[in-house]
């Protein structure tokens, strides 16, 4: 076995994951922010909605790994779509953009402890365009008759993609202009959620995007009556911090 494969595979034990070498079937932009890059590997790496995989990618002289949320899956062709932001310079952008078919890599999955809130009555997607792959996938995975909501910030206007839902699912889609506020400035989604009345019933939100906008969003929807149970959270990205190597963003306080 390769060394690289071996430490993936040891390190997927470790993660209670599994570890398989995918092959790139394709990579294209789909937005101004977003490219989409087809597996094929073993399907079970992706997981239920709302679980990531982490990739091996070699940057700047050596490797590193990145996570990012499947997008959807193809279980009968053994392949899995990732949508990965390409707004930034970073070791998964520039992979992502330079990525051809044929070209092997390490996958470890499926990560990640955000899944659907099956007991929802209703469920509210909020945050920027990462975070996309993983509001669609869970969205398309709740049962009719059900409610989803998605506020999510974009920077262009082509990076407000839609995607197709079961006819028995309400769907109501808020697209935020960033205009010229920093990308760390919550005020934009802040603004959407003041828009958006909470239905009476039991609702679940799942806020994804970066770190400080998260953390103040989380503070909203607590505010609003949301439980810390009622709110799925994670931080994709930190402004003007590069993910560590395992692909988390710094989460200290300084």
């Amino acid at each position: 076995m390769p060394s690289a494969h071996r430490s993936s595979t040891e390190l997927a034990e470790r993660l209670g994951a599994r570890a398989a070498s995918c092959t790139v079937v394709g990579a294209r932009p789909i937005c101004a922010s977003l490219h989409e890059v087809v597996l094929h590997g073993d399907p079970r790496l992706a997981g239920v909605p709302g679980n990531d995989v982490m990739v091996r990618v070699r940057h700047n002289g050596h490797h590193v790994r990145r996570r990012y949320t499947v997008r959807s899956v193809d279980y009968d062709n053994h392949r899995f779509s990732i949508w990965v932001s390409t707004d930034h310079d970073g070791a998964g952008s520039a992979w992502a953009q330079s990525a051809t078919a044929g070209e092997a890599l390490d996958v470890i999955g499926p990560r990640g402890k955000i899944t659907l809130a099956e007991s929802a009555d209703w469920h509210l997607f909020i945050g920027d365009v990462s975070g996309l792959a993983a509001f669609y996938r869970l969205a398309q995975s709740i049962e009719t008759p059900g409610r989803a909501v998605f506020i999510v910030e974009i920077d262009q206007d082509d990076d407000a993609l839609t995607a197709d839902f079961d006819e028995g699912l309400g769907v109501t889609g808020i697209f935020v202009d960033r205009r010229d506020r920093s990308r760390n400035d919550p005020a934009g989604l802040l603004s959407g959620l003041s828009a958006f009345a909470f239905p009476p019933d039991q609702g679940h939100a799942y806020v994804l995007g970066e770190f400080s906008v998260v953390r103040a969003l989380r503070a909203a929807l607590g505010d609003r009556g949301l439980r810390d149970e009622d709110i799925s959270h994670k931080a994709y990205w930190r402004l003007g911090r590069p993910n560590a190597e395992h692909g988390e963003p710094d989460k200290s306080d300084s």
